[in-house]
């Protein structure tokens, strides 16, 4: 039989559906793939039986005739998704033994929908990091190298790490991600997948463990674009468990999908030509506006003239808010509890939270404590505020004049394991291009556009006004038709 792990979902549910295999077969696949590549470290926990129960149950339900949307897909859950009786980490040590005894939302429509669960997948710790080297649990190593003969481990970005890394490598068709300033876009970026964070409020971040409430979003991270529109249909949907939930009907964006994008004007801000941009990354940027130009789309120049504070304004308001999320973890309710001998309640308190977060977090809670507290919170944490105004501002101006925006998605390709952890400010500038849409809660995604010199995959970003999830996929879909991008990673593990 052909290797069943080269399959999306679309092949996956259409084979399951007309008896080509079983989900049975599949599932099994699977399975031992992801237990053949563990040198990547992209799953925290395995769950086979969760992924072959559904598979059994799948099968059943074609005989019945019953199949629901995603029956016979097996996916792979971020560890950020709480997922009733199975370990739930956040990657952070602070969670280390803790088993929810409840589903999140996000992961509860998914097994509504026929899906099973590979395992829980690797990230930065509570979702704090761009290149998946914050995780108590290790970090995750690309499938990808570069064609120079090296062997460096690469970076398949962050947070959602584990989720690009899964995939890329075909240890899943697809996976969940979240997306705070750039976790789904930047890693899909790195590893040469799709990955779209919809509109603020489309998913249900009940169940999700919070890093910024303001900002996090969950989206579906999968190998091209029909199976991202698949997967986060599954994913949407009103919650009364969020008061940020949005409240509409869920399109069915997969029956809608063109690539042909006549009538539709695509912006180039001009703002994100950043200095020193690498000139691959132009490169690419200019082919992808000839490629939307080829499906029907005029190409104009836009303007987005406070983009140059959004990152310094993102870099306050998500630690404020990771601040206040973070002090529930005090070691008295659940998980972690450092109590040295003769401690007090205050000595419990400092010795577990020493304990239990790694060094990125303890220094978000700082920073956010900082801009939060009493002589700081005017000059930082308003400001901050008021410049998320006028960014969101500039998109609405910016509609006035165009359908969708089209930028890179990173502002280099994957680097080296190391290379950038010394130096946070370095770290936190591969957000450069993702931080904007976020701040504004607008729909993005990243596609796959080429290689770079050292053969490493590059992104184009597409950004939509609120609630054009059917927009921005199908931009999307224009410059995968177009891009042609087929390259893996080698199987090297």
């Amino acid at each position: 039989m052909a290797e069943l792990t080269d399959l999306g979902i679309a092949a996956i549910r259409d084979g399951v559906r007309d008896g080509t295999f079983t989900a049975r077969e599949v599932a099994e696949q699977f399975v031992a793939r992801v237990a053949a590549a563990r040198s990547l470290n992209a799953f925290i926990t395995e769950t086979p039986e969760h992924a072959l129960a559904a598979a059994d149950a799948a099968d059943k339900a074609r005989a019945a005739g019953t199949l629901a949307p995603l029956s016979g897909v097996p996916i792979g859950m971020k560890d950020l998704f709480c997922t009733a009786g199975v370990r739930s980490t956040a990657a952070s040590a602070m969670l280390g033994d803790f088993v929810p005894p409840y589903e999140s939302t996000v992961s509860a429509k998914l097994w509504a929908a026929g899906a099973g669960m590979l395992g829980k997948l690797n990230l930065d710790q509570f979702a704090m990091g761009s290149s998946n080297e914050t995780s108590a649990l290790g970090d995750v190593v690309s499938p990808w190298r570069r064609n120079d003969g090296g062997n460096a481990a690469l970076t398949p970005g962050g947070s959602s790490g584990g989720s690009a890394a899964a995939v890329s490598a075909r240890l899943c068709p697809a996976a969940t991600g979240t997306d705070t300033g750039g976790s789904i876009r930047q890693p899909a970026a790195f590893t040469g997948i799709s990955g779209i964070k919809p509109t603020y409020g489309r998913c249900s971040r009940w169940g999700i463990v919070a890093f910024a409430s303001s900002l996090d979003q969950a989206g579906a991270m999968a190998r091209d674009v029909r199976d991202c529109a698949l997967m986060l249909h599954a994913m949407s949907g009103f919650d009364p468990k969020d008061a940020t939930s949005l409240d509409l009907p869920v399109p069915d964006w997969e029956a809608a999908l063109s690539a042909d994008l006549r009538g539709k004007r695509i912006g180039i801000p001009r703002e994100y030509r950043v200095d020193d941009m690498p000139a691959e990354i132009d490169a690419l940027w200019r082919q992808g506006a000839a490629w939307l130009k080829d499906a029907g789309a005029e190409v104009v120049d836009v303007s987005l003239p406070h983009t140059r504070y959004a990152l310094p304004a993102y870099y306050i308001v998500a630690p404020a808010e990771a601040s206040s999320n973070l002090a529930r973890y005090d070691g008295v309710r659940y998980g972690l509890r450092d109590l040295p001998e003769g401690a007090g309640l205050q000595d419990m308190y400092a010795a577990t939270r020493a304990a239990g977060f790694g060094a990125e977090v303890k220094r978000r809670i700082l920073i956010g404590t900082y801009v939060l507290s009493a002589g700081f919170y005017d000059a930082y944490y308003t400001q901050a505020q008021k410049i998320r105004t006028l960014i969101a501002r500039d998109f609405e101006q910016a509609w006035a004049s165009c359908d969708l925006l089209l930028t890179p998605t990173a502002p280099s390709a994957a680097f080296a394991l190391g290379e950038r952890s010394a130096d946070p400010i370095a770290m936190y500038l591969n957000d450069v291009f993702t931080v904007p849409s976020s701040l504004a809660g607008l729909p993005a995604m990243s596609v796959p556009g080429g290689l770079d010199g050292q053969g490493l995959p590059l992104g184009l970003q597409l950004i939509g006004r609120p609630l054009d999830e059917q927009g921005v996929l199908n931009a999307g879909l224009a410059i995968e038709a177009r891009a042609g991008f087929s390259e893996r990673p080698s199987d090297w593990w």
